[in-house]
């Protein structure tokens, strides 16, 4: 019995020595980077319109009134419901600037405000939808962004592009190191970007039809990837 312990206490230790050689194994970290790029195929627009009153409650109809005959046209110009939403409703005190330093300021009406998230999914009527919409009465335009309505492919050619540039430049290094790449440990993806255009200037004339440049949609990848280094 003692003899049985004594072999397998040994061979508990032996194992327990050759996983300690193999995690002591050394290793190289890289990180690389990849992109695709592709024609985007929808559009995401923020609008609004603000009213304003001496009134709260009548500035609240005037700003109301505009937003449903936007949500109308839209309606109309085929843009589904699912592809509209109210971001944001506000009411604010319209403030006067007194002349003199001891008068106290006062409210003298009120500003209301409504704005809408609306994505187009068809580029080719954005400028129509833009135009249209100002025609009812949209005052606001914050922000236009193009993108995809289907990223995945382009997303996976972009991590494929950042793996072989982690390779590659693992090959780089370990051949300047005089060293010899072994297999591959472990890898890792630390996230990735977008295309995201600059805003579009609030816009304050009206128009029939606003010229709009889509460009191009570009996501990027980032990996890690950690290999062993055969002596």
């Amino acid at each position: 019995m003692r003899r049985l312990a004594l072999i397998t206490a040994c061979t508990i230790l032996m194992s327990a020595g050759g996983a300690f050689a193999q995690d002591s194994a050394p290793k190289l970290t890289v990180t690389g980077e990849g992109e695709a790029v592709a024609v985007p195929d929808m559009a995401t627009v923020s609008l609004g319109v603000s009213a304003q009153n001496a009134d709260a409650g009548t500035a609240m109809d005037e700003a109301s009134k505009v937003a449903e005959a936007i949500l109308a046209r839209l309606d109309s110009m085929g843009i589904e419901a699912r592809d509209r939403q109210t971001s944001d409703v506000g009411l604010q005190p319209i403030w006067n600037n007194p002349t003199n330093s001891d008068d106290a300021p006062e409210i003298t009406g009120y500003e209301a405000s409504n704005r809408l998230t609306v994505r187009v999914r068809d580029l080719d009527q954005l400028g129509e939808v833009l135009g249209a919409v100002t025609e009812d009465g949209a005052n606001r335009l914050s922000g236009l962004s193009f993108g995809l309505q289907d990223p995945d492919p382009v997303t996976e050619e972009a991590r494929r592009d950042a793996v072989e540039d982690a390779m590659a430049r693992a090959k780089v290094l370990a051949e300047a190191a005089g060293v010899t790449l072994g297999p591959v440990v472990s890898i890792s993806e630390n996230g990735g970007g977008g295309y995201a255009p600059s805003p579009m200037p609030m816009m304050e004339a009206r128009m029939s039809a606003a010229p709009v440049a889509a460009g191009e949609s570009t996501i990027n990848a980032r990996v890690t990837m950690v290999f062993e280094l055969a002596e």
